[in-house]
C-alpha cells in the first residue's frame, strides 16, 4: 500500500486535531505549535471516543471524555485511566499535501 493524501497542510489548524479515515482506519492528524504534523490512532484506548475531539497541548492529545493524554510522538498514554497506547503513523508532507499510510506505523 502507498501513502494516501488525507488533507492539505494549509487546512490544518495549529494546536488542533482533525479526524481523517484512510482505508477504514480512523486517524487524528495534529499540527502542533512547533509546526510538526503528527498522525495517531483516533480512538482512545480507554473508551470508544474520538481523540480528534480532544485537546492539543505541546506534543500531547488529551481525550475530552476521560482526560487521558497521549504522546503524539509515541502514542503512549501519559496518565490514567488509559494504559494502552494508540498507534502512531508516519506522515509525509509533499508540498501542501499531507500523506499517511495506515499500514506503516512510525518506529518509536
Amino acid at each position: 500500500m502507498t501513502a494516501t493524501r488525507v488533507c492539505a497542510l494549509s487546512e490544518l489548524e495549529q494546536d488542533a486535531a482533525t479526524r481523517v479515515e484512510v482505508d477504514g482506519v480512523a486517524i487524528a492528524v495534529v499540527l502542533d505549535s512547533a509546526g510538526d504534523v503528527h498522525a495517531i490512532g483516533d480512538v482512545c484506548t480507554h473508551g470508544d471516543i474520538s481523540l480528534a475531539d480532544g485537546f492539543v497541548e505541546g506534543e500531547t492529545l488529551e481525550c475530552w471524555a476521560h482526560g487521558s493524554a497521549f504522546s503524539l510522538l509515541t502514542g503512549k498514554p501519559l496518565n490514567l485511566p488509559a494504559y494502552e497506547p494508540v498507534p502512531v503513523y508516519a506522515v509525509v508532507i509533499d508540498g501542501d499535501d499531507v500523506l499517511i499510510d495506515p499500514t506503516v506505523k512510525k518506529e518509536i
